[in-house]
């Protein structure tokens, strides 16, 4: 081979390899998955204690296909609340599994659309702790309003199909990797007015690279949701949580 078609031959190697490169650039771009780990102090889900009023530990995974907008993904936690409404198995843990579409209704404004099952495993409740919920979110900014419908009993509550959760809030980043966090909820049991209740949180974020920390103060405006020993699971907290996506 002579050394113009040696240099040619070069370069061509190098274009495919570097087309190669780009290629799997473009697919990175369009598939992405993350998972996600944390431990909190308490599980707080709608301002509602899920763990006692005790610490507990969460993972998950996410897969995105970002031009589509399409996402499916996973959630697990450790939890109290089956055990102690009175189910008679050994279920302690909530594993949640979802899947939807977000993307841009117009510039700015942005939307989020799916469906959520919570699992409940061996929760042994009269009516079953299972629960499934179709949900819609629009934001603009920092802020959003998301509606979320039970097509199921809501958790555990019977005759309580068609319950809604209204979910009003804004992050609001105060610095840099400095997040303010506000929340109202309004959580409407169907058919079962005693455990309707609004819920309420402020917190702060902070990202320090290696993990986030968030401080909130959380309350459920409720006292139908109380532990063995009688506390109220709803009561004002201050609740940490350490948690780290990659």
């Amino acid at each position: 081979m002579n050394q113009s078609k040696f240099a040619a031959a070069i370069t061509l190697a190098l274009a495919s390899l570097a087309s190669a490169d780009a290629v799997a650039q473009e697919a990175a771009k369009v598939d992405e998955v993350s998972f996600n780990a944390a431990i909190t102090s308490d599980y707080r889900y709608r301002g509602v204690s899920q763990s006692r009023l005790k610490p507990a530990i969460s993972a998950g995974a996410d897969y995105v296909n970002t031009p589509t907008g399409l996402y499916i993904g996973t959630w697990a936690s450790t939890i109290k609340w089956t055990k102690d409404a009175g189910g008679d198995g050994d279920g302690d843990v909530e594993w949640d599994i979802y899947g939807g579409k977000r993307g841009e209704i117009a510039p700015g404004i942005s939307y989020d659309v799916g469906g959520l099952y919570y699992a409940y495993p061996s929760n042994g409740l009269p009516t079953s702790a299972n629960t499934f919920e179709l949900y819609g979110q629009v934001g603009y900014g920092p802020g959003y309003i998301k509606y979320s419908h039970s097509t199921t009993n809501l958790f555990g509550t019977s005759n309580s199909k068609n319950s809604g959760y209204l979910d009003i809030g804004a992050n609001f980043e105060v610095a840099t990797g400095l997040v303010l966090n506000l929340h109202a909820g309004r959580q409407n049991v169907k058919n079962n007015g005693a455990y309707s209740y609004t819920d309420y949180k402020i917190g702060l974020t902070k990202d320090f690279g290696f993990a986030s920390v968030s401080l909130a103060v959380i309350n459920a405006d409720t006292r139908a949701y109380v532990s063995p020993a009688g506390k109220n699971l709803g009561k004002t907290a201050a609740v940490l949580t350490v948690s780290k996506t990659f």
